[in-house]
């Protein structure tokens, strides 16, 4: 484990978390599901959006692997490693007035919990309303601070944290993996 703030790949009997470097993040905000921009946005993930509270692992038309994550009634947010897939529905969705898409990668770490002590964790930084099932994303407190906990694999989790409040977060998983 490297014990320097903002970074941390721990690897425990049954837990690992690993800081997510590589992938790009956008939020997707419209005024209504059934308006131009969602359409573009679904046409493009060949599917529709995640409803209340839903996780989503698509593949997009051009074959990349994205995750979509409800985050409320007019926002979904978008997680890929496909920088190629990211530029094209960002121009694919550019002209549509009714909706954008906001580059988040720069404002949201995402950690990644797994393994068999994951929920283990996820209780004792928050509460067991902030631990989904696969499908599923729900906002909650973890550690104090407001973020998105997305399930879309069993046993894995994504935590979508405002990157200013990142180290905060790394730093109490630090403190309570030490007490696992």
């Amino acid at each position: 484990m490297d014990d320097s703030p903002g970074k941390l790949e721990a690897d425990l009997n049954g837990l690992s978390v690993i800081e997510e470097r590589g992938l790009l993040i956008a939020s997707l905000r419209y005024f209504d599901r059934a308006d131009r921009f969602v359409a573009a946005v679904q046409e493009t993930a060949g599917r529709c959006l995640p409803e209340p509270l839903q996780a989503l692992e698509v593949e997009l038309a051009s074959g990349a692997q994205c995750i979509l994550a409800w985050r409320s009634p007019t926002e979904t947010l978008l997680l890929t490693s496909a920088g190629a897939a990211f530029a094209e529905l960002a121009q694919r969705v550019a002209a549509e007035l009714d909706g954008c898409m906001v580059d988040q990668t720069g404002g949201i770490s995402v950690l990644r919990v797994r393994g068999t002590r994951a929920r283990d964790l996820l209780l004792r930084l928050g509460a067991a309303t902030a631990i989904p099932g696969v499908g599923e994303a729900r906002g909650a407190r973890l550690a104090e601070l407001p973020l998105l906990t997305v399930c879309v694999q069993a046993g894995e989790f994504l935590l979508l944290v405002e990157r200013v409040y990142a180290n905060h977060l790394l730093l109490w998983i630090d403190a309570t993996t030490a007490d696992l």
